[in-house]
């Protein structure tokens, strides 16, 4: 006790030393801040709101020189010379308020108001004593550029600005390094009287000020006066201004996972702002039809990097019909996006060359009958065409040849994340819209395969697991060291053949003469239309970038004529005109080799093929199957009848090459190929014709049916009814050579006819047929 009586001032010179030196937070401010988003060039795109409210912006390194001037001159002319306390400005102060007879003068440098801004306390003595200590502790923290980015992040300006960042581009939509010298003073004047002081009123007040430090800041040599009296002449803002809102659904899908941050994206400001305009244009023209959404997205296929996210159509009104929704995430039906996807996969196994013939007639499976979207079927079509016309039947027949399992499972190996139900979920139905997809997943796929295929000559030969990555928002996502290996998700070689299909896609009616024009950009394209016409869609690549569209109803209202074609597909050749041309991909020829193909059935060919050519294969297409339609066929010397040695003298036997497609296909096949030639008949003498196996048990053939009028003003329904001698044989109705549908067991086909005479067609899968006339009368 003697000894702490005795050096007590000891004791409380190690008290104060250990308070003052804890005296200060270790966080000073622990306010939230907004969520900017910046360009790849620089430039802001959008900003979201702090959590209080206030527009306060993460603290920044930009430095704006004539600001920084100007807040020194104007609040703390010896900033750079005190330790935080300025005597001479605290006795002026005092002196002036004495004079006054109240406050009009406060001597706090910017480190005590940072301290001030910091403790957000009443204005009192004790409370500006407590300012001076601990702004002499701020001193020994932190250094004077420090200090004066502390204070410029967190002083007021006015409403619920707060910081020089927001301040800037709330009243000249600028960022601060582009200040001028007279917006940089009114800056500089704001924060000593928010409230009182305000661009949008008080004007007077705030200009004179203005004024006045740009006449201080002339006397100081910052300006010479020639640029004081110009800067005196710039009006003041008239009220604070929107800040941008280039890229808002980008802003909120980053916000997520980066909140309070300055995230600086891969966006490109220009072609974002662009890209949002061409989106904006062609939904206004849908709104006749009331279509009111649509999306695009635009990916760097080099850098994997996002150029352009115009996640909706921008409306800053009343948000009716779902603006606000970002459709480039959300889960849409598929339509026929995914068909190219099950060609590659096909033609990377070798089960599928690029002209293999695919059957395109009425399938019934399980109770499943899909149909073409046109309703009309081909017999048999190239794979290559069925893919460029989107035909539904062919797909079908691929996916039930694939396996739907393994099909799902490739999909979700590639990218797609909404496949979340089993492969019987989906059945055979996955190829034609069963499924849901988002326009991230789906385009970020086909940037993949782009990727694969310009990686191919660059990594040797070999593959990366990086070229399959998601598409990246920020620089520092992308791989920067892919790992090479033998396994791929799809060969350079596959995706190469189908480029070069979807690059032959019949284009929209102003692109129509594309190959006309030497400066025209090849395409590999793909459009789909989901069932009841409630998405349209379009996905395009080149060797450098992929876009893709979606266009629609958030509310998924599906409208007349809403078609991929009409609607997402302009969309997608105007946002490729904004970018600059590319050229195209190079052929993989070391995953490829040449074989003969037969010209008729796009197998390989055999001996019997009449014309093969030449064509460029993946090397896995060997396996694929020789073609099987062309038969050797014996016929009389007149080659007018099928023969045997049976009942024809072997010398007078003629053998012939045929190109023969099971009857099925061939009875739609010829209504479009007028060179077909089907096989001739048997020889009379050579064996009996087969016997008829179906019979129209009603109507019977010629007879006139007398149906009444309905109240809408159409005639009755009208039960067609036919038999079968195989029980479970499917026959396919035919009306004036219009399709009608299917039945298997019970064959029953009701329809309401219109009057006049009607020719009733029915074919069996074996191609047997039967035909049938009837008069309908009112």
């Amino acid at each position: 006790m003697r000894l702490l009586r005795k050096y007590w001032y000891v004791w409380l010179c190690v008290t104060l030393g250990i308070w003052y030196y804890f005296s200060l937070p270790e966080v000073l401010f622990h306010t939230p801040v907004s969520t900017l988003l910046e360009s790849a060039d620089g430039q802001l795109l959008g900003a979201k709101i702090a959590a209080d409210g206030q527009w306060r912006f993460p603290p920044s390194d930009t430095v704006s020189e004539k600001y920084e001037h100007c807040v020194i001159a104007y609040e703390d002319k010896r900033f750079m010379q005190h330790s935080g306390v300025d005597a001479q400005a605290i006795c002026r102060a005092l002196w002036h308020n004495l004079r006054a007879g109240k406050i009009v003068e406060g001597g706090s440098t910017i480190s005590m108001q940072v301290v001030r801004l910091m403790r957000r306390k009443p204005r009192t003595v004790k409370e500006k004593i407590i300012e001076c200590v601990l702004a002499t502790r701020l001193e020994c923290r932190y250094s004077k550029r420090e200090i004066l980015q502390l204070y410029r992040s967190h002083a007021p300006f006015g409403s619920n600005v707060v910081g020089i960042e927001a301040a800037s581009w709330r009243y000249f939509g600028r960022s601060p390094r582009e200040l001028s010298w007279a917006e940089a003073a009114m800056l500089a004047v704001l924060p000593n009287a928010p409230s009182l002081i305000h661009p949008g009123r008080n004007r007077s007040a705030l200009l004179k000020k203005r004024n006045d430090l740009l006449d201080e800041m002339a006397q100081l040599g910052w300006l010479s006066e020639a640029d004081k009296r110009l800067a005196q002449l710039e009006t003041l803002p008239e009220k604070p201004l929107p800040l941008p809102m280039s890229a808002p659904h980008a802003l909120e899908r980053l916000a997520k996972s980066h909140e309070g941050e300055h995230i600086v994206g891969t966006l490109h400001a220009s072609l974002q702002q662009r890209a949002a305009q061409v989106v904006n244009d062609h939904a206004k023209q849908w709104q006749g039809n009331e279509v009111h959404n649509a999306a695009a997205l635009i990916i760097d296929n080099r850098s994997s990097s996002v150029l352009a996210y115009v996640g909706n159509v921008a409306n800053r009104h009343d948000k009716a019909h779902g603006e606000d929704v970002d459709i480039i995430t959300s889960w849409r039906s598929t339509g026929s996006i995914l068909k190219p996807f099950l060609y590659a996969a096909l033609l990377d196994e070798g089960e599928l060359l690029p002209g293999t013939l695919l059957p395109d007639i009425p399938v019934y499976i399980s109770g499943f009958a899909p149909q073409n979207f046109n309703k009309t079927f081909d017999g048999a079509t190239p794979a290559y065409e069925a893919l460029q016309r989107s035909l539904n039947i062919p797909a079908v027949h691929l996916l039930q040849q694939f396996g739907v399992g393994k099909f799902h499972a490739w999909l979700k190996h590639a990218g797609l994340t909404s496949l979340h139900s089993p492969p019987d979920h989906y059945g055979l139905a996955l190829i034609l819209g069963g499924a849901e997809a988002s326009l991230w997943d789906v385009t970020a796929i086909y940037a993949a395969m782009s990727r694969t295929l310009n990686h191919y000559l660059i990594y040797n030969g070999k593959y990366s697991a990086a070229d399959w990555q998601k598409p990246t928002f920020t620089p520092h996502e992308a791989v920067a060291t892919p790992l090479l290996h033998d396994e791929y998700t799809l060969s350079a070689a596959a995706c190469w053949q189908l480029f070069e299909i979807l690059s032959e896609v019949q284009r929209p009616e102003e692109e129509a003469v594309w190959k006309d024009f030497p400066s025209s950009r090849r395409v590999a394209w793909k459009t789909g239309t989901s069932y009841g016409n409630r998405d349209a869609w379009a996905v395009g690549t080149t060797p450098d970038y992929t876009i893709g569209v979606w266009a629609g109803n958030a509310n998924g209202e599906g409208r007349p004529m809403l078609t991929g074609t009409g609607y997402a597909a302009p969309l997608l050749f105007d946002l490729f005109n904004l970018l600059p041309p590319t050229s195209w991909y190079k052929q993989p020829f070391d995953e490829m080799t040449q074989t003969a193909v037969c010209r008729q059935s796009g197998h390989r060919a055999t001996e019997l093929c009449e014309v093969a050519d030449s064509v460029w294969i993946a090397g896995s297409g060997l396996d694929s199957p020789l073609c099987p339609y062309h038969i050797l066929v014996h016929l009389d010397r007149h080659e007018r009848y099928r023969v045997t040695a049976d009942c024809e003298e072997v010398h007078k036997i003629v053998t012939r090459p045929w190109f023969v497609l099971p009857p099925a296909q061939e009875w739609y096949y010829r209504m479009k190929h007028f060179t077909y030639k089907p096989l001739p008949p048997v020889a009379p003498h050579c064996a009996v014709v087969a016997q008829q196996p179906m019979a129209l048990i009603y109507p019977a053939n010629g007879v006139s049916i007398v149906l009444a009028k309905q109240m809408n003003g159409t005639l009755g329904k009208l039960d067609l009814q036919a038999t079968h001698r195989r029980r479970n044989a499917v026959i396919y109705w035919h009306l004036d050579e219009e399709y009608l549908g299917a039945t298997q067991y019970f064959h029953n086909m009701p329809m309401i006819p219109t009057s006049g005479t009607h020719t009733l067609t029915l074919v069996d899968e074996e191609g047997m047929g039967l035909k049938s006339w009837f008069v309908v009368e009112e």
